[in-house]
C-alpha cells in the first residue's frame, strides 16, 4: 500500500491527491502525472480527484505551491540573514542544489503549464519573489531592489537550468558549488576599474 493510500481518509481527499502526484513525480517525472494516475495511486475512484482539482494544471499548481515553501525554507537554511555577497552566494548554491536534488519538482515549478488562477500558487510564488527582494535588499541596500532581485533571481535560476540540462558540469556538488559560488561572487563584486574617456573632438581635416 503506497504513503498516500495509507493516509487517505474521508475529509483529507486534497492532500492524497498532492501527496500521490509526489510520489509520481519521484518516480516518473511529470509526464506520468495526471488526474488518473493520481487517483490510482490514492486508491481512489477516477473522478475523485475532481472535486478538489479541475485539471492537470490545477493539480500541478498545488504541488508547485508546496515546491515554492519548501524552497524558500531550503534557502533559508542555507544563511538565515545573507549581509554580504559571499553569503548570497550561500543562498544561490542552495538553489542549484534544490533544483538538481529535486528535478522534478522543480521542473513543475518553473517548466510546467499552471493555473493562473490557483490562490495556493499564486501566495507562494508572491512570497518566494518578496524572499529574493528582501535578502538582496540586505545585500545591497543602496541598490533598487526589484531591478536587483529580478536579474539576480534569473541569473540563478538560469544556473539552475544549465546544470539540470547537462550544459554545465554537475558530476558532484562539490564541484557545482564551487562554480555557482564562484559566479555569483564574480556577478556580485565586479565593477569598473576605468571610467570611460569623454569623446575626444574630432580632429580638423585639413586640405
Amino acid at each position: 500500500m503506497t504513503q498516500a493510500h495509507a493516509s487517505y481518509h474521508h475529509g483529507d481527499l486534497r492532500a492524497a491527491c498532492v501527496r500521490a502526484a509526489r510520489e509520481l513525480l519521484e518516480e516518473d517525472g511529470s509526464a506520468g502525472l495526471s488526474l488518473r494516475a493520481v487517483a490510482r495511486r490514492a486508491g481512489v475512484s477516477a473522478t475523485a480527484p475532481y472535486r478538489h482539482y479541475a485539471d492537470r494544471d490545477a493539480l500541478v499548481s498545488a504541488v508547485a505551491a508546496e515546491g515554492y515553501i519548501e524552497l524558500a525554507g531550503h534557502l533559508a537554511a542555507a544563511h538565515p540573514a545573507p549581509r554580504t555577497p559571499a553569503d548570497l552566494s550561500a543562498v544561490a548554491v542552495a538553489y542549484v542544489r534544490f533544483a538538481l536534488d529535486r528535478p522534478a519538482m522543480f521542473r513543475v515549478m518553473f517548466a510546467e503549464p499552471c493555473d493562473p488562477t490557483n490562490e495556493e500558487r499564486a501566495a507562494a510564488t508572491a512570497a518566494m519573489r518578496e524572499y529574493v527582494r528582501a535578502i538582496v535588499h540586505g545585500v545591497f541596500p543602496d541598490s533598487d531592489p526589484e531591478a536587483l532581485s529580478t536579474a539576480v533571481w534569473a541569473f540563478v535560476h538560469g544556473l539552475a537550468f544549465l546544470y539540470l540540462d547537462g550544459k554545465l558540469d554537475a558530476s558532484s556538488p562539490e564541484t557545482v558549488s564551487a562554480e555557482v559560488d564562484a559566479a555569483v561572487e564574480a556577478l556580485l563584486t565586479v565593477a569598473p576599474t576605468t571610467s570611460r574617456p569623454e569623446s575626444a573632438p574630432a580632429e580638423q581635416v585639413t586640405a
